[in-house]
């Protein structure tokens, strides 16, 4: 019998589907860390699995910091423009866009391996294949430019 609690605590953490939550708990006989990781490795798994999916809709999105010198522009794609108009995917494209104005990164490789502004226990890549299992859509920065006064 898995705990609703942790169903419940699991699916707002992860947004993986009530099923994969309930057969996560199941397999880690209600040990939550257990649930989690199972939720990360499989969602991994699938982030890969779609990555040679086209990408033809998306987002371009931009950002200034609030001083007004520093600003960026990208362009994040995936799959369906349904997928494009989800919050999940518009803060994606938020967050990355805030990381080109921090990071200043040189092209999308190294903006892929940097550690991630808010949390550097994950990568940027890391981030984007965490919103391809929630979304279960391939999802690619096409793109990016950083605007800085002076430079």
């Amino acid at each position: 019998m898995i705990d609703i609690d942790l169903l419940k605590k699991l699916r707002n953490e992860t947004s993986v589907s009530i099923a994969d939550c309930r057969k996560a708990l199941e397999g880690s006989k209600n040990d939550y860390k257990k649930a989690l990781a199972v939720l990360k490795k499989s969602g991994l798994e699938k982030a890969a699995k779609k990555s040679d999916r086209k990408t033809p809709q998306g987002l371009v999105e931009s950002y200034i910091h609030q001083n007004g010198r520093v600003g960026a522009l990208v362009e994040v794609s995936c799959e369906t423009d349904f997928v494009a108009l989800t919050d999940e995917f518009k803060k994606l494209t938020h967050e990355i866009c805030m990381q080109v104005a921090a990071m200043n990164p040189k092209n999308v490789a190294v903006l892929l391996k940097q550690e991630y502004i808010k949390d550097s226990s994950k990568t940027i890549e890391i981030l984007v294949k965490e919103t391809i299992a929630k979304l279960g859509e391939n999802i690619v920065i096409k793109r990016f430019q950083r605007f800085e006064i002076g430079e």
